[in-house]
């Protein structure tokens, strides 16, 4: 009789590492790593105080030239931001994205290099800054190198991001291009992310595309403790068009409570 031959080892388990939009709600930054894939899921900018923007002067702790894609939900800077130091670091796959999102983000990022190398020019001549000459964290040429990578994704349609690994956008209604992420990877398992989800019933956008299920579901709840009050945001808005219309500025307004 001959010896049964050895079972084949079964997949480990995917890890999920978070590297930002934890315990802040910027610098969104998800790791999925299976035995065939490693995908990083949206490349925020951390924002707000000094402490959080000193992250952004950090490595990742992965090797960025051994993540295979990046998938971004939408172009808002805390998640495509950092991109740039992305390239800068090594990573050269796809960067993955709904078409709006990606041309959008062409916009978002030349905007925020733009900020970034008049900060420097301005501590630089007033000496403002600790260190003795202030740079960007990156420029015009960095973000030139970005948007090479950038590899559009029709919605609502499955893509094979890695062997055997899948990727599916679904709009999020948060802003034009806006989806969350379905991802299939190579053993079956499934995972999905949220991304930031907006208001059924906007005027200019689909609205979010239902749950359809998965194994691990990954939710951003920057507002999740609040409830939208619909009169009041009306009421506001409607303030500001009254001081528009008379002053033609909204420079000064102070919004009623």
């Amino acid at each position: 009789m001959l010896p049964t031959p050895p079972a084949a080892p079964r997949p480990r388990p995917a890890l999920l590492t978070f590297m930002g939009g934890v315990g802040t709600v910027t610098g969104s930054k998800f790791l999925v790593e299976s035995d065939h894939a490693r995908i990083l899921v949206d490349c925020g900018l951390f924002q707000g105080l000094g402490e959080l923007r000193r992250r952004n002067w950090r490595s990742l702790p992965r090797d960025a030239s051994d993540i295979e894609a990046v998938v971004v939900t939408h172009a808002h800077l805390d998640h495509c931001g950092y991109l740039p130091p992305l390239v800068r670091q090594g990573f050269r796959g796809p960067i993955l994205a709904s078409t709006y999102t990606a041309r959008l983000a062409d916009i978002v990022l030349r905007d925020s290099a733009r900020l970034q190398m008049e900060a420097a020019a301005h501590a630089n001549a007033h000496g403002w800054s600790k260190h003795r000459v202030a740079e960007p964290l990156y420029d015009d040429a960095d973000v030139d190198r970005t948007l090479q990578y950038f590899d559009p994704v029709p919605v609502d349609t499955t893509i094979e991001v890695t062997t055997g690994t899948t990727l599916t956008l679904r709009c999020a209604g948060h802003i034009l291009g806006s989806t969350w992420v379905h991802l299939t990877l190579e053993d079956g398992h499934t995972l999905a992310v949220s991304g930031d989800l907006g208001r059924p019933g906007h005027p200019l956008l689909r609205p979010a595309e239902p749950f359809s299920g998965a194994d691990v579901l990954l939710v951003e709840s920057t507002y999740g403790n609040r409830r939208h009050d619909d009169e009041a945001g009306r009421a506001r808005f409607s303030h500001v068009l009254a001081i528009f219309r008379k002053t033609g500025s909204v420079g000064s307004l102070r919004l009623p409570a």
